[in-house]
């Protein structure tokens, strides 16, 4: 049989009162199901019990709870969201709870309920881009902790110099471990977590992007499954912007030893969009890093998947859009027999991406100051696309590109519309000389043949 709760209030008429129910006696242990009787009421103010009590209520929501039994527990459960609610609610409008000694207990109470070994998929072969994500049993629990600790963060008291005894490097190795949850929802509050230790603890920022460094490359070379990139992308992504100038040296190795690399994976889908948002990060940081970029993406161009060819061209143009001319001069002719091949290609959606470059100003200017190389490298596959492609969409995208090269350059079109013309009729003289070569073989052997059966040809 549950107490009654008795809540006493004390009404200052500068304060305003939020009632918070704290034990005063003991904590719920683990196996133990039992209420406290006593409760007292918190009020928005400096008071000598508050510290006490916030402590009181840190220790009683440490015990965790089994949720995958959905008819256990049923009262406590509720309490402690109660609690942690109340937690939640007091952080935000408090001031001069954060003593000294609240922080181990914060720590203490958040590791108690997050930091948890993940359970394994439901399936061995399971898809993240088809198969919907197993979400955590005990959420509504686990999101009013991780409020609280962003609260208990982002708090105009919070002292690195106290915090960082208890989060230290082994405190943020269990947080990114936790970046492999399935649940999306519990990986966006890992996201906000991490991003303000990040930015509170200066001693820790190498050591953070070192694991994830390391999460990446087993993830590129090992596992190919971890459910946070796209997550750990968008962190870097902030992290990148803030790096000064002018770029370390590991940081220019992480972009092409890591960041590259990542688009060689099959799942790339997933995080494509905020992995090319680090890429341009760093690009607009240092562009000479633009040529050593676009190479490593044309070493891993995809060959047999359109959908990825389609993310990289989508990649290349975001580039383009802040390469610099003296950079662009550089990789002009490979990028743009790449930009050739994907014009050429039979997948529609592939041909289509590629020749959307020509409706991007920037880009034309950039076409248009090197048309004397670009087009030379372009024509034969547009002129060859205009006459033969399947696609009509794409042979009018493709009218309109030779339009555009014809007024840049109207001379060294014509010449290489000449030699293009030059080229096939060579080409078809060479094709008939080669059918009548095959024929005359043909017949030779019909000849040689029809001798050996003893029949003479007459």
């Amino acid at each position: 049989m549950f107490s009654l709760f008795v809540c006493v209030c004390v009404c200052v008429c500068v304060c305003v009162c939020v009632c918070v129910c704290v034990a005063t006696a003991v904590s719920w242990p683990k196996g133990c199901r039992c209420m406290v009787s006593h409760v007292i009421c918190l009020r928005v103010g400096l008071s000598p019990e508050q510290p006490e009590l916030f402590l009181k209520k840190l220790q009683q929501c440490c015990t965790v709870f089994d949720f995958m039994d959905t008819l256990s527990d049923l009262k406590m459960k509720e309490y402690k969201r109660s609690t942690l609610n109340e937690l939640v609610d007091y952080v935000m409008v408090s001031r001069g709870y954060l003593t000294e000694q609240a922080y181990p207990e914060v720590v203490k109470m958040v590791s108690y309920n997050i930091f948890r070994t993940l359970p394994p998929s439901d399936s061995n072969e399971f898809d993240p881009e088809e198969d919907e994500p197993t979400l955590e049993a005990s959420w509504p629990h686990l999101q009013l902790v991780y409020e609280f600790f962003i609260r208990f963060l982002e708090s105009q008291e919070f002292q690195p110099s106290i915090a960082k005894k208890y989060i230290d490097q082994k405190f943020v190795l269990q947080l990114l471990e936790l970046f492999d949850s399935e649940d999306p929802r519990e990986r966006d509050y890992l996201k906000t977590v991490l991003h303000r230790i990040y930015g509170k603890f200066l001693g820790l920022r190498a050591f953070i992007r070192k694991q994830i460094n390391n999460i990446f490359l087993r993830f590129v070379y090992e596992t190919e499954h971890f459910n946070g990139v796209a997550e750990l992308l968008e962190i870097l992504g902030s992290i990148i912007n803030g790096f000064a100038l002018p770029l370390k040296a590991e940081h220019k190795q992480f972009l092409v030893k890591v960041l590259i690399p990542l688009h060689t994976v099959r799942s790339l889908s997933l995080f494509h969009a905020q992995l090319a948002y680090c890429i341009v990060q760093f690009l607009e940081k240092d562009p000479t890093l633009t040529e050593p970029v676009i190479r490593g993406l044309l070493k891993f161009w995809p060959k047999t998947c359109s959908q990825k060819e389609v993310m990289f061209l989508g990649e290349l143009e975001e580039i383009l859009d802040v390469i610099e001319p003296t950079q662009f001069v550089k990789i002009q002719e490979p990028l743009f027999k790449q930009i050739s091949r994907c014009v050429s290609s039979p997948h529609f959606q592939v041909a289509e991406r590629a020749l959307y470059y020509w409706n991007n100003e920037y880009i034309m200017s950039l076409i248009e100051e090197n048309s004397s190389v670009i087009l030379p490298i372009m024509f034969a596959s547009l002129y060859r696309i205009s006459k033969e492609h399947w696609n009509p969409a794409i042979v009018a995208l493709v009218y309109n590109v030779l339009k555009a090269f014809m007024e840049m350059n109207s001379t060294l079109f014509d010449e290489l519309t000449a030699t293009y013309k030059s080229d096939r009729q060579r080409e078809k003289k060479k094709e008939k000389e080669r059918e009548e070569l095959w024929k005359k073989l043909e017949d030779l052997e019909l000849k040689r043949g029809l001798r050996s059966d003893g029949i003479i040809p007459t």
